[in-house]
C-alpha cells in the first residue's frame, strides 16, 4: 500500500493530537507538556532510543532500520513551540492558554513527524537508522542552535538533516523548495541615543535626542537603498521607538530606537552592522549627542544543500505529483543551524488559502498531514532503501 494511503488512514488520529497540541500551546523552551507527550508516544511507537532534555526541551527518538548494512543516518525536524499571540480562529480547540497559540503551524509539524515516527517504527522499511528531532524555541529562542550545542549531530551521528513547514497561500499538499540561501539572516539591533533634556519651550537649551532619532529612522533607509547592491536581498526596519519622557512639555534626555535587518548573504550583514553603526553614531554627533549601537546576530541565513535539495524535490514530487519553486523568504528560521553542522534540505507544504502565519486567525490545515507525513517517511525510506 502507498505510503500516502497508509497516512489517510491514520489522518483522523493525527489530526487528535495535532488539535491537542494547537489546545495547549506551550513558548519557547516550555514545551513540557508537549515534550512529554512526544516522548510517550514514541515510547508508545517502539523506538528504539528516547532522549528527553536536549536542548533543555528537545526530545530525541531513534529508529533502527530492518538492516544497518552502510551505517547511513538521517534526521528529521519538527518544532514544538508557539507564539505569544492571543488567537483568534474560534475553533473549538482553541487555545486554553491566554496569550499563547500555536500561529506558525508547529502543532501540525510535530504531529506530522510523529505520524511518520509511527509509520516508521512499524514498517522499518530502510536500510539504516532515523533520527526523529523534536525542537523547541524556533520562535526566537534558537532552540536549533541549543540542541546543536548539545552535541545532538555527534551523539547520534546524524549525517544528514532534513525539515518542513507548512505554507499558507500554497495549494494543501503540494510543496515548494530552492537550493542556496532560502530564509533569511535575522539580526537585531537597538540604539541609545543621548543628549540633553530640557523644557520644550526652549529647545536651544537642549540637545535633542527626538529630532535625532527621528533623523536617524528615515538616515537608516539609505543603507537599501544608496549602499546595497541593488541584486541583493537586505531589510532594515526600525521597529520601536521610546523616549525617557511622556509629557508634552519635555524634550527627553534619551531616546531608544530598536529594529531588525534581514540579509541573505555575509557581505549585506556585516554592511548593515557597519553602517547602522555609523549613521547612528554620526547623526548623534552632528546634534551634539552620542548614540551607543548595540547589534546582536541572531539566526544565520537558512541554506539549502544543492544535492539535499535535489532528493527533497524528488520525493515531493513522487508524493504530491510535483514541486513548486519556492521564493526567497526574508523572515527567520532556526534550521540553519543544523544546515550549519550538517548537509541538508527544507522544505515548503501547503497549507491552503488560510490566514499567514504569526496572524491570530492562523490554523494548520490537517488536511496537509498525508502529504507531510509521507514526505518525511520517504525521505528515510528514499534515502536509505532496502536491498
Amino acid at each position: 500500500m502507498p505510503i500516502k494511503n497508509r497516512f489517510a488512514e491514520m489522518q483522523a488520529e493525527i489530526a487528535d493530537w495535532r488539535q491537542d497540541f494547537h489546545a495547549h500551546p506551550e513558548i519557547l523552551f516550555e514545551t513540557h507538556r508537549t515534550s512529554g507527550i512526544v516522548a510517550e508516544k514514541l515510547a508508545e511507537f517502539g523506538c528504539d532510543e528516547i532522549v528527553t532534555g536536549i536542548g533543555r526541551t528537545g526530545v530525541v527518538g531513534v529508529i533502527k532500520g530492518r538492516k544497518d548494512s552502510a551505517g547511513k543516518v538521517v534526521g528529521l525536524r519538527a518544532d514544538m513551540d508557539a507564539l505569544p499571540i492571543h488567537e483568534e480562529t474560534g475553533v473549538d480547540y482553541a487555545s486554553q492558554t491566554d496569550g499563547a497559540m500555536h500561529a506558525c503551524g508547529h502543532d501540525g509539524h510535530t504531529a506530522m513527524l510523529l505520524g511518520a515516527a509511527k509509520y516508521l517504527a512499524e514498517t522499518r522499511n530502510f536500510d539504516g537508522t532515523v533520527v526523529l528531532i523534536f525542537q523547541p524555541a524556533e520562535e526566537g529562542g534558537g532552540g536549533g542552535k541549543e540542541m546543536c550545542d548539545d552535541g545532538m549531530m555527534e551523539r547520534f551521528g546524524i549525517q544528514e538533516v532534513y525539515g518542513m513547514h507548512n505554507w499558507p497561500g500554497q495549494p494543501v499538499g503540494q510543496f515548494a523548495i530552492r537550493p542556496g540561501p532560502f530564509f533569511a539572516a535575522t539580526d537585531v539591533w537597538e540604539v541609545a541615543f543621548e543628549g540633553k533634556g530640557g523644557h520644550a519651550a526652549k529647545p536651544n537649551d537642549t540637545v535633542d535626542t527626538t529630532v535625532m532619532a527621528a533623523q536617524a529612522v528615515v538616515a537608516l533607509q539609505t543603507i537599501v537603498a544608496r549602499n546595497a547592491d541593488p541584486i541583493e536581498q537586505l531589510v532594515v526596519s526600525c521597529t520601536s521607538f521610546e523616549t525617557s519622557s511622556t509629557a508634552f512639555n519635555v524634550i527627553p534626555q534619551g531616546v531608544v530606537i530598536k529594529g531588525t535587518t534581514r540579509t541573505l548573504s555575509g557581505e549585506m550583514r556585516d554592511l548593515a552592522q557597519e553602517r547602522i553603526t555609523q549613521i547612528c553614531e554620526g547623526i548623534a554627533a552632528t546634534f551634539g549627542g552620542t548614540a551607543k549601537v548595540e547589534y546582536t546576530r541572531n539566526y544565520p541565513a537558512m541554506v539549502n544543500h544543492e544535492t539535499q535539495t535535489e532528493f527533497a524535490a524528488k520525493v515531493a514530487e513522487d508524493v504530491s505529483g510535483g514541486c513548486d519553486d519556492a521564493p526567497l523568504v526574508m523572515g527567520g528560521e532556526d534550521f540553519a543551524f543544523m544546515l550549519e553542522e550538517r548537509p541538508g534540505a527544507y522544505i515548503l507544504v501547503g497549507n491552503g488559502d488560510t490566514a499567514a502565519v504569526h496572524h491570530p486567525k492562523y490554523n494548520f490545515n490537517d488536511d496537509a498531514i498525508p502529504a507531510g507525513c509521507s514526505w518525511w517517511a520517504e525521505i528515510a525510506e528514499q534515502r536509505m532503501p532496502l536491498a
